[in-house]
């Protein structure tokens, strides 16, 4: 049971790691509310879906984003993680699912609708530190 316990630990750790690695190369502003905090989403969302499953991905969007429901910012980053996860489900290599993330970010807008493009909100919204 201890083996498992720490192992359960350790997959978030991973997958924070892989995202905040490839998240501060990427150098993108907005790092509430804005392209970055969008890119932190989407990749830490594939990684998930990529490793583990799409169905993972729900859950947790669900419990900590509580489906984007009454607040523009949990509904961009609930947007954000349903497309991360599409990408991590159907990525063929790791690499090529880091760059679907990136590229689809570089494509994303201000108050995407489509569940194909990543959003953010404005930039009178963004704010830089993360905590």
């Amino acid at each position: 049971m201890f083996i498992v316990g720490v192992l359960l630990g350790m997959y978030p750790a991973f997958v924070m790691t892989a995202t905040y690695l490839r998240f501060f190369e990427a150098d993108l502003p907005g790092g509430r509310n804005g392209p970055a905090d969008a890119y932190r989403h989407s990749l830490a969302s594939a990684i998930v879906a990529y490793t583990l499953s799409p169905r993972c991905v729900d859950w947790v969007t669900a419990v900590m984003e509580r489906g984007g429901e009454g607040n523009a910012a949990r509904a961009m980053d609930a947007h954000n993680n349903q497309l991360g996860a599409r990408i991590g489900a159907t990525a063929g290599s790791w690499n090529t699912m880091q760059q679907a993330v990136l590229a689809a970010v570089k494509n994303g807008a201000i108050d995407a609708r489509s569940p194909e493009q990543i959003t953010w909100l404005a930039p009178s919204a963004w704010q830089e530190r993360l905590y």
